[in-house]
């Protein structure tokens, strides 16, 4: 068994926790494209089987997300789930906000939290966080595309739409605002509502699926690739699915490659005229 379900995560629950659910349904090795912290909720891609070599080609794509932040106060996790460090209770007003958002959007250097999995010195910067120790994180470059102001929520929260790059922290993204406005601020909800092309409109929630509806949930591995398809001849197909590599007229780069009966093999490389498959998917 092969493909993806789109996972509408549940807040409170891990990301791991939501994948073991699809691997005992489909008795089958499963892995998440890209996780969730337990407070949020939304798109949690579940690849199944073969279809999880694919990791590194969801790994940096695009993303959007509903967040609300609180502003006036600061916290250790960054996120409301974490032990207040500042509560100076100035909450910026709409026009602010908006007048500081261009600033805060494009190729940026961002601080990861370190309440996060990110690696120091062979742990992890929650463990070490969690243990007291002082450390610091270096900055790293991701892309924000985008930040939209919704709406007010309530006297001290405000909530946004964010589309961003891979790698991005919508927790730094609060502090960060935060310091932009003279102020600090702490997200305090979260929703992916898009990952690559994975929508939370096709999403569904664990507790909903069984061993007998969990086939209506799951998508083709070549369904959600954007590459060109190649079907090669006999002679071609034995070459390449033994290893080996074709000349071909293909321009460089990667192209879903079929069986010649039409079924679905994986992704192959065009390169200087020749093809090769690069990964096996069925």
């Amino acid at each position: 068994m092969t493909g993806f379900i789109i996972v509408n995560k549940a807040a409170g629950t891990s990301s791991a926790h939501e994948v073991n659910i699809i691997k005992r349904l489909t008795n089958t090795p499963c892995g998440h494209m890209g996780t969730l912290d337990p407070m949020a909720s939304g798109v949690l891609p579940v690849a199944i089987g073969n279809a999880a070599r694919l990791f590194d080609y969801f790994l940096d794509k695009r993303k959007t997300y509903i967040a609300e932040f609180k502003f006036g106060l600061d916290s250790d996790t960054l996120d409301t789930t974490g032990t207040v460090t500042n509560s100076n209770g100035i909450v910026p007003n709409e026009r602010e906000i908006l007048d500081i958002l261009p600033k805060l959007c494009g190729e940026v250097m961002q601080v990861p939290p370190k309440y996060s999995a990110k690696n120091v010195g062979g742990k992890r910067g929650y463990q070490l966080a969690r243990a007291g120790v002082e450390f610091e994180l270096p900055p790293k470059k991701v892309n924000i595309y985008s930040i939209k102001l919704l709406q007010q929520n309530s006297n001290d929260s405000f909530s946004f739409e964010i589309e961003c790059g891979g790698g991005t922290y919508i927790r730094s993204i609060a502090r960060d605002m935060g310091k932009s406005l003279n102020t600090c601020a702490i997200m305090s909800a979260l929703v992916r509502t898009k990952s690559g092309c994975f929508n939370i409109k096709d999403a569904v929630e664990t507790e909903k699926l069984t061993q007998n509806n969990l086939g209506n949930f799951i998508i083709a591995t070549d369904s959600v690739l954007p590459f060109e398809s190649v079907y090669p001849t006999e002679s071609e197909a034995k070459r390449l699915f033994n290893g080996l590599s074709t000349p071909c007229t293909l321009k460089d780069g990667l192209y879903k490659i079929y069986f010649t009966d039409g079924s679905f093999y994986g992704l192959a490389e065009a390169k200087a005229n020749n093809l090769k498959v690069r990964t096996k998917l069925c």
